[in-house]
């Protein structure tokens, strides 16, 4: 590796360990950084670009002084005037540190040396005077040097069209390395991760705001981001959007679909408590989501994801379930799946089923549930299921509780999405935190609960991630529990999803009358990316600005049916509806034996 401007000898921190058994000793940039990723603070860094972005948001984040990009202190003022154009300086220097990252042949650029050397000198210093802005020299170069290696990190996880030439075979091996460690970053997983970040929250301070392409996180929360095939989800050759098929299934929920189960805990004589499972009765109808696929494609020509709520499904049926959907070439499925106890006293697994086509095969990913559901007496008599649960026990939902983990997504087209499980929504743990840093463009949330009103808490808390970090929520429950819920003196309500996009006003969906299901298309386009350290915007993001709803009735007929084989052109239209129009697509049949579109 070439020479950095390295600091003179004497100055070059090698510490053996944290001494913490000084109580006086004050941490330190280098002690903290061993600390967190149990290595010293040394050139080798300067290899690769999501290291050095991990060094400067730990010592930044500890030390607070991220805030000066921000505020700076009396006296001094940011972006560093010394540096002329110092927007422009950042990113043609971590252009071409990408670029020398590749093969390390020739000297690095000058800029990020000379910051380098500043942090190398300084890295024994209190962590308070950084604190308090007294080394605002150091300030200078750790905010300079998390900005390159930030802009660095562009393209590594999301792609990114704009990139050009330099840094390809880097970018490559990031891209290979975050799908095998689930880090961007060498630094060993189990210590730190550096993921791709999609937005930047538009508002607050935090040391969030300050980066655009990469997000730091702390051991606790197992993540991984996977890469679906490259293909263009959109309906236009010059837009960007994704057409959803929202199945609110089961479009009727009984009273005896709860049941009590024994579970392996023991019981507190002053506090009673048991568990329960959510059965169905009826099985998955395959032929009626053949014929929902055959009214929606009608009308939009092309489903992309087909989306069911929390315990929709049991698992033995996804098998089959993809096979449908691969015939009408859907690209993804979302789906909570439920499953019985393998043993008497074990609990089940309750989890999201993410799967995505390859064109050959399904790849499956898993996003399992870490919030138990607690029903109290007035839930159950809101659901009206003091027949099946006594409303003088509390009920906890009879689920294993899994090791936390966040399953990121990367459709395409720069669309990322997250999918969370009903009661995770509402919690603000470490999930949530690492749902923020990343901020995936949208966020998908499979519920069993009741009507997805702007007045109950689904809406609130979708309302929290759409502000930040500015994260479209979409939130879908069964029918058949919106029209359980039954609070006194009201009516059951209809409204069986909600979309939630940032600056966009909370939208209920429900299901019409003689509907089975829901098409709603999400228009996406660029966006722009922001970092609030003196970066400039650019134009290479993307959000979901509009949403389109059609209530869709099952097809009379399926895709195998000898009126219309699955190979036969599809009959002309007369005309296209207008996307906006909430009318109920499909053929007048749209009922079979123990199937009947609700009538409410």
């Amino acid at each position: 590796m070439p020479a950095v401007l390295a600091p003179p000898a004497s100055t070059i921190v090698t510490l053996s360990g944290p001494r913490w058994d000084d109580a006086s000793q004050e941490p330190t940039p280098a002690s903290v950084w061993r600390a967190v990723a149990g290595t010293t603070i040394v050139d080798e860094l300067l290899e690769w670009p999501p290291d050095l972005f991990a060094l400067t948001e730990v010592i930044l984040q500890r030390s607070e002084a991220y805030r000066f990009a921000l505020s700076p202190p009396v006296g001094s003022t940011w972006p560093p005037a010394d540096i002329p154009d110092w927007p422009d300086a950042v990113t043609d220097t971590a252009r071409r540190w990408s670029g020398w990252s590749e093969d390390r042949n020739g000297a690095i650029p000058r800029l990020l040396a000379q910051e380098w050397g500043i942090v190398r000198a300084r890295a024994g210093i209190p962590l308070s005077q950084l604190a308090e802005g007294r080394e605002w020299r150091l300030c200078e170069a750790l905010l300079t040097l998390h900005a390159i290696a930030d802009e660095a990190c562009a393209g590594l996880g999301v792609a990114l069209d704009a990139c050009g030439a330099d840094g390809l075979v880097y970018r490559a091996r990031g891209r290979e390395l975050l799908a095998r460690t689930g880090s961007l970053a060498r630094i060993p997983a189990h210590l730190i991760r550096v993921l791709p970040k999609v937005r930047t929250p538009p508002n607050g301070s935090s040391l969030r705001s300050l980066s655009r392409y990469a997000a730091v996180q702390v051991p606790g929360v197992a993540t991984r981001w996977h890469k679906a095939p490259a293909r263009r989800l959109g309906r236009q050759p010059y837009g960007k959007g994704v057409n959803f098929l929202l199945l609110p299934w089961p479009l009727r929920v009984r009273g005896s679909d709860f049941r009590p189960i024994a579970g392996p805990l023991q019981k507190l004589a002053n506090d009673p408590f048991g568990f329960f499972e959510f059965a169905p009765a009826e099985r998955l109808d395959l032929d009626l989501v053949d014929r929902m696929l055959v009214a929606a494609r009608d009308e939009v020509e092309t489903v992309n994801v087909v989306i069911l709520p929390e315990s929709a499904v049991e698992h033995g049926e996804i098998d089959d379930l993809e096979a449908l959907l691969a015939r009408h070439g859907v690209t993804g499925l979302i789906s909570g799946v439920r499953e019985h106890s393998a043993h008497p006293g074990q609990f089940p697994r309750n989890w999201v089923h993410i799967g995505v086509s390859t064109g050959e095969h399904w790849v499956h990913i898993r996003q399992s549930k870490h919030h138990r559901w607690s029903l109290d007496e007035a839930q159950i008599c809101q659901y009206q299921l003091g027949g099946a649960l006594h409303p003088h026990i509390r009920w906890w939902e009879a689920m294993q509780i899994p090791r936390r983990s966040v399953q990121f997504v990367e459709l395409g087209d720069g669309i990322t999405l997250a999918a969370l499980v009903c009661e995770d929504l509402a919690q603000t743990d470490d999930v949530a935190s690492v749902i923020r840093s990343v901020g995936p463009m949208i966020v998908v949330t499979p519920l069993l609960d009741g009507p997805q009103l702007s007045s109950r808490w689904g809406a609130r808390y979708a309302s929290v991630l759409a502000d930040d970090p500015g994260s479209a929520v979409l939130t879908l429950t069964s029918f058949g529990m919106a029209q359980r819920s039954r609070l006194p003196g009201q009516d059951s309500s209809p409204v069986v999803a909600l979309w939630k996009g940032p600056g966009q006003q909370t939208r209920e969906i429900p299901l019409e009358p003689g509907a089975h299901g829901i098409v709603l298309y999400a228009s996406a386009d660029l966006a722009a990316r922001r970092s609030f350290d003196g970066r400039r915007p650019v134009e290479n993001g993307s959000e979901f600005f509009d949403v389109s709803i059609h209530q869709v009735k099952a097809s009379s007929t399926g895709s195998r049916s000898p009126a219309r084989s699955a190979c036969a052109p599809r009959p002309a239209r007369a005309g296209r509806r207008r996307t906006h129009d909430p009318d109920i697509l499909g053929g007048s049949g749209g009922r079979r034996a123990g199937v009947r579109a609700p009538a409410h």
